[in-house]
């Protein structure tokens, strides 16, 4: 028998719904993303830890899940919001339904709201917290509003998805240290797709211990939360540039853009789905890009920090990606390994491994 579920916004906004997945209730933030598909990556992206994620496209658990697609081993995700869950999914791949899925993994759910009413409010207060209650318990609204307002986000995000020591995903090619700030597992198949030889390093893993290894270039990955909140990230960052090519992605940009003197900021409601278009200014090209971001860098932020930009958000405007004018560092905001999205900045990989084929192993500009 279905049980209700409640999702409350901290302005009082209140959804009925059916519960599904795990039973218990939870406090996150809550984002919508605009994907048609992909929901078992959304799920498993550490990128989404702690969060209320809203699925815009209303059917959701049609092709259940597989072995294959997950992003992380860890579910990390808070909660999930959808218009109407299927659980009798078909396809070849399936080994399990959505739902079932998530109640092993204790991710609770709520099904049968008006999905598009809740994006709505988003896109116009901004993100705000939000309380999934237990199945089938009413709650008080007052007391709701209460929790909601005394809650926080907690911090230390990064270092609570991080890998705990450090681990090879072996290859013949060329020797890349990946920092785990959240990496999803996508950016790993893209370099091992190359022949890299990779070691995944915990996020507070020591500039000397990481060039020890002889890395022919550090890959900064995606992560969850402020990136204010990785203190140790600047310090190492501004001691490996010049010396190993770097290339950050979504929090890695981030990251790479603070340890130069850049600023950061939250947006009103964040970029999450696969559809989003990016002008790479010094090509010309619009690509469609993937993206799961809260935070960007500021624009006005950059002079005196060596970085330019190289794209750029076409919805909004706001920074896509950065390159270091002395050295061989860039950065995007968005998922160039994609999973799930579109493939048109898979290319960004290569330009890495070029970078590190011209390095030298002395400083040298970004573009020589």
């Amino acid at each position: 028998m279905t049980k209700k579920r409640y999702l409350i916004l901290e302005d009082g906004t209140v959804f009925e719904g059916e519960a599904f997945g795990a039973d218990r209730g939870m406090v996150g933030e809550v984002v919508f993303t605009t994907s048609m598909s992909g929901y078992q990556e959304a799920l498993t992206n550490p990128s989404n830890t702690g969060v209320i994620l809203v699925m815009t496209y209303p059917l959701i658990g049609n092709y259940g899940v597989n072995r294959d697609d997950s992003e992380s081993v860890d579910l990390n995700l808070g909660a999930l919001a959808v218009r109407a869950i299927e659980d009798q999914p078909s396809n070849f791949r399936c080994d399990e339904t959505l739902s079932s899925f998530m109640e092993k993994r204790s991710i609770p759910g709520i099904s049968e709201i008006d999905t598009r009413k809740l994006t709505r409010i988003i896109r116009s207060k901004g993100t705000m917290k939000g309380m999934l209650t237990e199945a089938g318990k009413d709650v008080n609204l007052d007391t709701a509003l209460q929790v909601l307002a005394a809650s926080e986000m907690a911090p230390g995000l990064v270092e609570a998805v991080s890998t705990k020591r450090p681990y090879p995903s072996p290859g013949r090619g060329k020797r890349v240290a990946v920092v785990d700030y959240g990496m999803k597992h996508g950016i790993l198949r893209e370099l091992n797709n190359r022949g890299c030889d990779v070691l995944v390093v915990p996020y507070d893993t020591s500039a000397e211990d990481v060039l020890a290894w002889h890395p022919d270039g550090i890959l900064l990955s995606n992560g969850p939360g402020n990136p204010e909140d990785v203190a140790e990230a600047p310090a190492f960052i501004r001691e490996v540039l010049g010396k190993v090519p770097i290339f950050g992605i979504n929090l890695g940009h981030e990251l790479l853009a603070i340890s130069c003197g850049a600023k950061t900021f939250k947006m009103g409601f964040g970029h999450h789905g696969g559809n989003h278009p990016v002008k790479d200014l010094q090509t010309g090209r619009t690509e469609i890009t993937s993206q799961n971001h809260q935070y960007a860098v500021d624009l006005d932020s950059l002079e005196g920090t060596g970085l330019t930009v190289t794209h750029v958000a076409l919805n909004d405007g706001t920074v896509e990606g950065l390159a270091h004018e002395t050295h061989a560092a860039f950065s995007v905001q968005f998922d160039p390994e994609a999973s799930p999205g579109p493939e048109d900045s898979n290319h960004l990989f290569d330009r890495f491994i070029d970078t590190m084929e011209r390095h030298n192993g002395k400083e040298i500009i970004a573009n020589a």
